[in-house]
């Protein structure tokens, strides 16, 4: 386990630790923690998406101020994949529960979930350069085109990458 995880573990107080004592309680507060921190990383990942999806308002009406009416089909399209992304990412069950609790799920198989969320992270945060070139070419008709491009293609990839942690956990339980 990670150093941080160690630390939070040895600094429980005397009723964790009392707790601790009783057959087959650890490993449930474990889980328990587990599920906690996983639910507590979706949610700032839901933070960041939410953030990205204002901004994506923000920047439409730019585009509509510059004269890009046209354009509003195309961003509600990429909107919608962003929103997507923010729903699934919501709505993804906790670590360790509904049917994934099942599953055994070891420390190397965490490591790899760990890796697919921190990807995730820097997924969303990619999508802020797109953002930005969006936001320059509010009024240029062949650079805005190639920004909404390239956020879609941001999106799309962050989508396949959620569904490839999916099917990494359906993995695990064969």
């Amino acid at each position: 386990m990670s150093d941080l995880y160690d630390r939070i573990v040895q600094e429980r107080g005397s009723f964790e630790r009392l707790i601790a004592r009783i057959p087959g309680f650890k490993g449930y507060q474990d889980k328990q923690a587990r599920r906690n921190a996983d639910r507590m990383l979706r949610d700032y990942i839901v933070d960041l998406i939410q953030q990205r999806l204002d901004r994506v308002i923000r920047i439409e009406q730019l585009i509509i101020n510059s004269g890009g009416m046209a354009y509003m089909s195309r961003t509600r399209n990429v909107k919608s994949k962003i929103q997507q992304l923010k729903d699934k990412m919501d709505s993804a069950s906790a670590g360790y529960s509904g049917m994934w609790a099942q599953l055994k799920i070891g420390a190397d198989e965490m490591e790899t979930l760990y890796a697919f969320d921190e990807a995730q992270v820097k997924s969303v945060e990619g999508f802020d350069e797109a953002l930005d070139s969006m936001e320059q070419s509010a009024g240029d008709q062949a650079k805005l085109d190639e920004a909404i491009v390239n956020l879609d293609t941001l999106v799309v990839e962050a989508l396949s990458a959620f569904a490839l942690r999916d099917d990494l956990i359906s993995g695990f339980g064969a």
